[in-house]
């Protein structure tokens, strides 16, 4: 198969392979659409087993992170970088500043921010040979961290997926946490404090105490999380958590979570509707850090300061967002995640439109 012909290249713009010999970057950045504004999405650090795996992985985040930036009604288009490593043993300085200039190569059209196996303090490397990079502290414009934003949406979409499947609210609902990590870890401390009870996994076992520590949750093994007696079960992984295999063991109403690209296939999500099950489309519940960086990336770009106010107002309309979705999917039955993909694709296209008649 080519490039040309992956079913996860559709609608791309561009996809580019960076290569540094001196320092061993290995890079993919896909930039899937740019009708909304600059690119922008995570670098991601991860030992794919192949060049294929990591391509497939940087085209589908790509795409996902286009629909995330549409239905989070932000001025930014979507795009994803992936570098090809361990992030435990082969980080360096040097690396990151290489990946800086894989960045500023492609002229603005894509901004940086930090994903799984990388943090601000390695992007702090990489804006030394690039200004195209958010999420990072220590100017007026920074937005720090968006790990608690994006946690706070997630918040509130399990909330209100939890009102529109069971008609109550979280005191007493027990929710399954795949992966405790900075998003993971976020959600379990807000909503132990909504009352809710938690059944936590990881690869981490340090992270795991920590929050079982706080919040009292019970811990499993990674194997036993799908079936783990709960009314929700919230991945805050990797992707395709919810496949074939895993769907016929989960015991949960509802599916919301942090991680991106939840559902394997699209077929698993149309399998998950039909089994009554309420999904709250990844892309959407899971935006509130790219709204973070979107405020960052505006002052940055405007020499003006970061507007706080502006990232909760945007928070509000992305739960607003999230709850047409979930009553679209009702009115019409048919899964949300194929309702969630229509509005966020007509977005896109209607700001295509409107850029192709500005240059007219």
């Amino acid at each position: 198969m080519t490039l040309f012909d992956h079913p996860a290249f559709e609608g791309h713009e561009s996809v580019n392979a960076f290569f540094d010999e001196k320092t061993g970057l290995k890079c993919i950045i896909a930039v899937h659409s740019t009708a909304l504004g600059p690119a922008a999405g995570g670098c991601r650090m991860w030992p794919y087993a192949s060049a294929d795996l990591a391509l497939e992985d940087a085209l589908r985040l790509s795409r996902a992170m286009s629909y995330k930036n549409a239905m989070a009604d932000i001025p930014l288009g979507g795009g994803k970088a992936v570098i090809i490593g361990d992030a435990r043993t082969q980080k360096t300085p040097a690396l990151f500043e290489a990946f800086g200039r894989a960045v500023d190569a492609l002229g603005g059209r894509y901004w940086t921010a930090e994903d799984v196996g990388v943090s601000p303090a390695d992007l702090t490397h990489a804006r030394r040979e690039t200004r195209y990079v958010a999420g990072l502290e220590g100017h007026a414009a920074a937005s720090g961290d968006p790990s608690p934003v994006t946690a706070e949406g997630v918040f509130r979409g399990v909330a209100l997926s939890v009102r529109r499947a069971l008609n109550r609210d979280l005191d007493g609902i027990t929710v399954a946490i795949q992966g405790v990590g900075h998003v993971g870890a976020y959600l379990a401390d807000k909503l132990h404090a909504a009352g809710a009870k938690l059944v936590i996994t990881d690869t981490n076992a340090e992270a795991l105490r920590a929050v079982a520590d706080r919040t009292g949750a019970k811990v499993v093994s990674p194997a036993d999380i799908f079936e783990a007696q709960a009314d929700v079960f919230a991945p805050c992984a990797l992707g395709g958590a919810i496949n074939a295999e895993t769907l016929p063991r989960l015991k949960a109403r509802i599916i919301a979570g942090g991680a991106n690209n939840q559902l394997a296939t699209p077929e698993v999500g149309r399998a998950l509707f039909e089994r009554g099950m309420l999904y709250a489309p990844d892309y959407v519940i899971n935006g509130g850090g790219i709204i973070n960086v979107a405020a960052e990336i505006a002052a940055l770009e405007a020499g003006t300061s970061f507007d706080a106010a502006w990232v909760a107002a945007k928070l509000d309309r992305l739960t607003e967002t999230l709850d047409e979705v979930l009553a679209r999917s009702i009115a019409e039955r048919r899964p949300t995640h194929e309702v969630a993909n229509e509005m966020a694709k007509a977005r896109i296209a209607e700001a295509a439109r409107a850029r192709l008649a500005a240059w007219r």
